[in-house]
Formats: C-alpha cells, structure tokens, sequence
C-alpha cells in the first residue's frame, strides 16, 4: 500500500512538473541567434550579438505576455555546423524565430530547416540577392550587396573613374558585387578592364594587388567581406597604389567602422557606398553609437551591428503585433511590410520580396575629432535591391 501511494504520489509530481514546464515553454518566446564567434568571421558574430542585446536591455524582456529567451550559438562560419545547430534549435529547442547568419553559405544551408518548419528566418548580416529566394520564411534586415554595388557604379563615372578593376571574395556576395558593379559602370559608360576573384578562406591579396598596379586602372573596386577590410587597405597602400594615381572605392564592407581606425591616414578620402555609417547625422543613430559604445567598452558598432539591432526590432513588433498567440505564419505576414526609423535611416521590409529596403549613402573617410569615420555625403533614397528587378 505505501509503496503504490508512493509511485502514486511520484507520478503526480512529474504530471504537475510536466505541466510546469509546458506553461513556462508557453510563456516563453525563443529566438536562437546563429553567429560566427569564431573563425575568420568572428567580427561579425561579435557585432550582431553585441546589437541584440542592447535591443533586449533598451526594450526588456517582456513582450505581449511572453519572456524574451535568447539562444546564442557559434557556427564558426561552417555551413554544415550551421544546420546542425538549426535542426537543434528547431527541434530540442522549440525556437519560435531563428536569426543571426553571417554568411550567405550559412543562411541558405538553414532556409529548407526554416522552410519545413516554418519558422521565420530573419538574415541578420549574409548579403546575397538571391537569400530571400531560398525560403518563404526568410526575412532580411542587413542589406544587398548590389544595392551598394550599383550605387557606386554609380558615382564613379560621374567623378572621372571610367576603368576599373573589380577585386572581390570568391563566394556569392563577391560575385554579385563584381556582376552588379560591371554591368551598372558599363551601362554608364565606363568599363572594367579586369575581374579578379580572391579565395574566401585564406585569402592573400598580394598578387592580386600586384596585378593591379601592373594594369594601372583609373581606380580599384572591392569586395570583401566585414572584417577583411583592413588587410587590402594595409597592401594597398605598401604597393603605392594611391602614389600611383589609382584609387580605392567600394562597397562598405571596404572601410569597416569596426576597423576603420586601425587602417590609419592611408584610408582618407578612400569613397564607398553603403546602408550604414557610425557617423550617420541623425539623433537616433548619435543614441544608438553612443549606447552601444558605452555597453561595449568602447567598440564602435558597425553595418552588421544595425542589421542585429533592426532585426531585433521586427521580431518583437512581430510578436507584439499577433499578442503573443501567432505561430511562424503569423510572425511571417507581422514582419513584413514593418516601416521604421533605424540607426541607418528609414527603412521598411518589402511585403512582395520579404527584402529590406533603404537608402544607400556615398560615404568618405575623414577625420573628426582624431578618428577617421565614413561621412555621408549623397544619398539615393528607398533603395530596393536591383537583383529583385531583373
């Protein structure tokens, strides 16, 4: 008898602890944030995750009756870990949203995870036109890579640059700034006389410099990812290619605010085009620098910082906007169409192409203050993503 009383007691316990914890998972909403923490995109994981949770402590945890949980977990860049931690997150972790991704690899390795699932998956930071493409449930906050492609394609011809030659990583994002960038000058006039290709892993930009010199272009366009910026600045400048009359443009990724001041005096007036600019001149994104500066020992947020930051934002205006009830179609339809003021300006996700639309900004290197920052200068209003409209 004491021993059926006992199991009787034992098997009401774990009923009522089950439940429990039924009602905390139902009280809870999760967002698992997949980053490079490590490996050669660290820079990236460090930013994003930096972004997301001032979002949390600027706006609490409490949204619509639910608790904030987020899950951090570092891929190392690797599309296959990168997957693995999506099935976990999807299916151990019961994750209701899905962010981060650093890479393009890496965010179409998840999109079927996403898909089947149907869990948004809000691109934090991968750049590539075609991301949107891959699953219904994604959404992008960051940019595309031939939106600043084409405006500096732009500018350039306009500004006495009519040969170029295009030095991008190896990879989707590279290929599409070479391709946006070519076929954009070329419709301007201008021509590029070389396209030169750099591995993603590894890469050694030395002979391809080289090469460069040899060629003598008006100027030499670049592409490479966040956080490699500073290596191309550092040989450029050891070859002499500014002394040589050829100069350096870009897209943003070019002069990282994130290692702008470690480039030196060799950066002035080096002109990219971009979403975003620590510098940007409005009294949101003053506040936002300077929180963020404060809450991370004086690291200044850079480009994939606001896509962190943004992308923080959808997800709770999603959540506050289906009160807390809505499964991953309802967030879906609440993210899109959002229109906001972020750091970078304003900015909406379009409801047709779940895309971010923005304005792109014509930026130079100087100096304020004695550190180098990338000051606006021209800006092309409400930009759509050009892959979107071939």
């Amino acid at each position: 008898m004491k021993k059926r009383l006992f199991l009787t007691a034992t098997a009401v316990a774990v009923a009522a602890l089950g439940a429990t914890s039924a009602m905390a998972q139902a009280d809870t909403f999760k967002i698992g944030l997949i980053l490079p923490l490590t490996g050669q995109q660290a820079s990236t994981g460090k930013q994003i995750e930096a972004a997301t949770r001032l979002y949390m402590a600027q706006n609490g945890v409490n949204v619509a009756g639910k608790k904030i949980e987020l899950i951090v977990k570092d891929d190392g860049g690797i599309p296959d870990a990168s997957k693995r931690i999506a099935q976990e997150l999807v299916v151990n972790d019961k994750v209701n949203v899905l962010a981060g991704f650093g890479l393009t690899p890496i965010a179409l390795a998840v999109a079927p995870i996403a898909t089947q699932s149907k869990t948004p998956q809000v691109i934090m930071a991968a750049a590539t036109s075609i991301i949107t493409e891959a699953s219904p449930y994604i959404i992008r906050t960051s940019f595309t890579i031939p939106q600043s492609a084409v405006a500096m394609a732009d500018w350039a011809p306009k500004n006495g640059i009519k040969k170029v030659v295009t030095l991008v990583s190896d990879y989707g994002p590279g290929i599409d700034a070479e391709k946006f960038f070519k076929d954009r000058l070329t419709f301007n006039g201008g021509q590029v006389i070389e396209s030169l290709r750099v591995p993603l892993r590894g890469p050694d930009f030395a002979p391809f410099l080289q090469k460069v010199r040899d060629i003598k272009p008006d100027a030499l366009f670049v592409f490479v990812p966040s956080g490699a910026g500073a290596a191309v600045m550092k040989q450029f400048l050891e070859r002499g290619m500014d002394k040589a009359g050829i100069k350096l443009i870009g897209t943003g990724d070019l002069t990282d605010d994130d290692q702008l001041n470690d480039m030196g005096d060799g950066a002035l007036n080096v002109v990219t085009s971009h979403h975003y600019s620590a510098a940007h001149p409005s009294a949101l994104n003053k506040k936002f620098v300077d929180a963020f500066e404060k809450a991370n020992k004086g690291l200044r947020p850079n480009f994939m910082a606001v896509g962190g930051y943004d992308g923080m934002r959808v997800i709770y205006e999603a959540l506050r906007a289906t009160k807390g009830a809505g499964g991953g179609d309802a967030l879906l339809a609440a993210m899109k169409g959002q229109i906001f003021e972020s750091p970078r300006g304003p900015m909406f996700i379009d409801a047709q192409t779940r895309d971010v639309v923005h304005n792109m900004y014509l930026r130079k290197v100087e100096k304020k203050d004695g550190k180098l920052y990338n000051v606006e200068f021209d800006v092309i209003k409400d930009m759509k993503d050009p892959g979107k409209t071939r």
